[in-house]
């Protein structure tokens, strides 16, 4: 928990000190949108509103702790006058629910493949689908996404071609705009997972074919226990141990969003947002997102600590 909190501050601290070395301001970048509209002296009330004020570094730095402790991340300039915590809430949802389900199939699946593919080893699985699948992942999965939009979606039309929903739906938990959320959400989900898949798949593979040759595996089948229990029981949970860390790091970097696939779907998520941030200098927002990942990560971490304690015997010993 220590070295949690000890993370945290020093994300907090890097995400106060970054923007303030980079040359400009949120402020004067809103202010030359407006040029023409306000008078000079709004520019230093604008410099008050982003908290970039004149008073010392060290003063400024505890004025901003004090309001993230308490949820206050500052306006945007991108969506001024909406405050940060504001416009980030809007594309988490879209986000958890885009990048959230890819990580989860592609992981449950891969997973699942990567058992079968150690266990039944020169069958189809090993020798055909895993190498088919990693020369999928090779690829950028930015550029399948646009592949598969332009295929798919725009020559046979059997998607949309981007957003989260039609423009003619108003957005509620009616069975018509779930039915379509999911159907705009199909071909950028579908996408990742492909790019995605067969890293897990060969993860889980190589790390099963070592646990199969453990000594409590041999017990196990010299036992005449049945097969499935072997696989899953004794040999699949060792196994899963490498792959849950590397599920919590994904995990915590699904609140990063897609970044890549946002864009050409032009999908509302996290990562649009970025993107919208870094090209209006949106220093604030960008302070917001990318503390929202870093604390993400870190919780992540934490769970995936935790659920070591569960699926491990021999780190409860140690933690004793």
């Amino acid at each position: 928990m220590g070295f949690y909190l000890l993370a945290a501050w020093s994300a907090l601290t890097l995400n106060f000190f970054l923007p303030r070395l980079m040359p400009g301001d949120p402020a004067t970048a809103l202010f030359a949108r407006f040029r023409g509209t306000l008078g000079p002296e709004a520019l230093q009330a604008l410099r008050e509103t982003f908290g970039l004020t004149n008073a010392p570094l060290i003063s400024q730095y505890f004025t901003y702790l004090g309001r993230v402790l308490h949820g206050d991340f500052g306006i945007s300039v991108a969506y001024f006058p909406s405050p940060v915590l504001e416009v980030i809430g809007t594309g988490l949802i879209w986000t958890i629910f885009l990048a959230g389900t890819a990580v989860v199939i592609s992981f449950t699946i891969g997973t699942l493949l990567g058992i079968a593919a150690a266990w039944w080893r020169h069958g189809f699985i090993d020798t055909c689908l895993t190498p088919a699948l990693a020369f999928l992942g090779a690829f950028p999965y930015f550029w399948l996404a646009m592949v598969a939009l332009y295929l798919l979606g725009f020559t046979l039309g059997w998607f949309p071609l981007g957003h989260a929903y039609g423009d003619d739906l108003t957005p509620g938990f009616s069975l018509v705009f779930i039915a379509d959320v999911v159907r705009h959400a199909a071909l950028p989900i579908a996408t990742v997972v492909l790019a995605t898949l067969g890293g897990w798949l060969i993860s889980m593979r190589n790390t099963m074919i070592s646990v199969l040759g453990s000594d409590y595996v041999n017990l196990a089948r010299a036992k005449g226990l049945p097969e499935s229990r072997v696989v899953l029981r004794y040999a699949a949970r060792n196994a899963l141990l490498p792959s849950v860390t590397g599920f919590g790091m994904a995990v915590g970097f699904v609140l990063g969003g897609s970044l890549l696939t946002e864009i050409v779907f032009s999908y509302p998520g996290q990562g649009y947002l970025l993107v919208q941030a870094v090209r209006n200098q949106d220093y604030p927002l960008m302070q917001g997102i990318f503390l929202a990942i870093t604390l993400a990560v870190l919780g992540a971490n934490l769970l995936v600590d935790v659920l070591y304690l569960w699926l491990d015997p021999r780190t409860r010993e140690a933690a004793l």
